[in-house]
């Protein structure tokens, strides 16, 4: 599937004739509206079909888009289609402007500490918001009293005496990875490296560590 990009789930039937209602994941309206060749991935199907869209219309108040497709006329025929997936080829994306980027792009990113180098995380998601928020999961390495705990946790479930009326059960909380949000603004994310797969910050001092 890597060579397409999802852009949106249909949720619905909407009227009689056909038309169905679309969760958007894609920020370009134009991927519901303007008539030409979609792909559609019904739910257990391996891989994407080809599908005509002959247009569609946004629905205020809702966040969702009303499509027609070639073949789909009555609601029954929509409604067989709720759950399936449409997509475009990953080369159809449009052209974008200098310093704007693809969500999907940007997920895997490896983040570093510009003035250090050191490395930071990894891009887990990205947030819409005024400015749009980078999710960091930070790197980890257990240090030796979280090893230490969780083989005193382990020796306590080993040592305890199954019992047919009560069991008592101890589990090993190993810690997990923090994330913290970054805001993806120039000033604190200067680099954005695609071909190598990687970001540069300057996080203003407190931001990390007030997250964690």
């Amino acid at each position: 599937m890597s060579d397409w990009i999802e852009i949106g789930k249909i949720v619905a039937a909407q009227g009689l004739d056909g038309e169905m209602r679309v969760y958007p994941n894609s920020d370009f309206p134009e991927r519901f509206i303007e008539p030409g060749t979609r792909w559609l991935q019904k739910p257990g199907q391996n891989e994407p079909s080809p599908v005509e869209l002959l247009g569609g219309r946004f629905i205020p108040g809702k966040g969702l888009y009303a499509i027609e497709m070639v073949g789909v006329e009555t609601r029954e025929q929509a409604e067989a289609l709720r759950d399936s997936r449409l997509f475009i080829q990953y080369g159809a994306r449009p052209h974008l402007d200098d310093n704007e980027f693809y969500v999907l792009d940007l997920i895997g990113l490896e983040v570093f500490n510009q003035d250090t180098q050191d490395m930071i995380g990894t891009v887990i998601d990205v947030i819409p918001a005024g400015n749009d928020l980078l999710e960091v999961q930070l790197n980890f390495t257990p240090t030796e009293e979280d090893l230490a705990t969780d083989t005193e946790r382990q020796a306590k479930l080993e040592k305890i005496p199954q019992n047919k009326r009560r069991k008592r059960h101890f589990q090993t909380k190993a810690k997990q990875p923090k994330t913290v949000l970054i805001p993806f603004v120039k000033d604190i994310v200067p680099v954005v490296d695609l071909e190598n797969r990687r970001l540069e910050i300057t996080p203003p001092q407190g931001l990390i560590e007030s997250q964690t």
